[in-house]
């Protein structure tokens, strides 16, 4: 079998890393004895198997993580699968906040790094939700309301835009945010840009 090492393209990361440093370098050693090919995606270590992503590590404040692409559709027997939001439909987390308990799992981390490479190989995918699912902001449908360009020039975006417009507008609790989210992004709707492009 082959063996895999770390990518060198990957190296900065964990060498810059202060806090989570010996749980980020534990992390690592779990998944490369899984051998699968370490990458650097959007900015972080990813771990592929036959050019499928399966599985991120990643760094935040509190906590460290295994992120888990297709997390949603593992059989999760330990339960440490964590839905990072309501938001997010696929991905899973398994978070961390000390060696010893990587340590502890190591063995479970690996089953569920087998599984999600299963998961890739069978081609199963994630029913995400339809844009048509997603609650729009009283806010941003009275806009639309009023103006039939907007709405069309909306409606005429990528589901992946629209869905990520939707979530913009309708996360402040207050409705003067709202709006003013609102209002900020309409000329880049019109423009049919997306909320990042």
């Amino acid at each position: 079998m082959t063996s895999y090492n770390g990518n060198s393209k990957v190296d900065f990361y964990f060498e810059k890393a202060e806090k989570w440093k010996e749980e980020l370098e534990q992390l690592r050693a779990v998944v490369l004895d899984c051998h699968l090919v370490e990458e650097l995606k959007w900015g972080c270590p990813c771990y592929t198997f036959e050019n499928a992503n399966i599985v991120l590590i990643h760094a935040f404040k509190e906590y460290c993580a295994f992120l888990f692409f297709k997390g949603a559709l593992m059989k999760d027997p330990e339960h440490i699968l964590i839905q990072q939001t309501d938001n997010v439909q696929a991905a899973r987390q398994v978070r961390f906040v000390n060696v010893k308990d990587i340590i502890g799992k190591k063995d479970s981390l690996k089953r569920y790094i087998y599984e999600a490479a299963e998961i890739e190989k069978e081609g199963l995918k994630v029913e995400l939700k339809k844009v048509s699912e997603f609650e729009i902001a009283k806010e941003f449908q009275d806009k639309m309301d009023e103006n039939s360009d907007l709405k069309n020039a909306f409606y005429a975006l990528t589901p992946g835009r629209q869905r990520a417009y939707l979530l913009h507008f309708s996360q402040p609790k207050q409705s003067k945010t709202r709006e003013a989210r609102v209002e900020k992004n309409i000329p880049q709707i019109l423009n049919g840009k997306g909320l990042n492009d």
